[in-house]
């Protein structure tokens, strides 16, 4: 099992929609948090430690999580999708977008 964790920064449109429409996806486990500190769920060590990969919507979220957990982080790999926040959640055009670029990731993606 893969632990997989999305963030974007207040844990309410773009992580919580990609944690939404990939956790049915076999042989992960998903979840997501924010960078800010009045997210929804905001990010923490415990998280960024449960996690194989982190997948980031801005590269200001990846400089977060590096500068703020670097230390929690041990081999989890960080990707940046770059992904504006341009969206609602489970927004159509979204989750289609989540869809291409999570699908260099992981294989068969559009089957979700």
């Amino acid at each position: 099992m893969i632990n997989i964790l999305f963030v974007c920064s207040q844990n309410k449109l773009r992580s919580p929609t990609a944690e939404q429409i990939f956790a049915n996806y076999p042989g992960i486990e998903t979840d997501s948090a924010g960078t800010n500190n009045d997210a929804e769920n905001p990010l923490t060590s415990e998280l960024v430690r449960w996690a194989d990969i982190i997948f980031v919507m801005e590269k200001a979220h990846r400089n977060k999580l590096r500068t703020r957990y670097r230390a929690a982080l041990k081999d989890a790999r960080v990707i940046c999708l770059d992904i504006p926040d341009d969206y609602e959640f489970m927004d159509g055009a979204l989750v289609q977008l989540l869809k291409v670029k999570m699908s260099r990731y992981l294989p068969n993606v559009e089957a979700v």
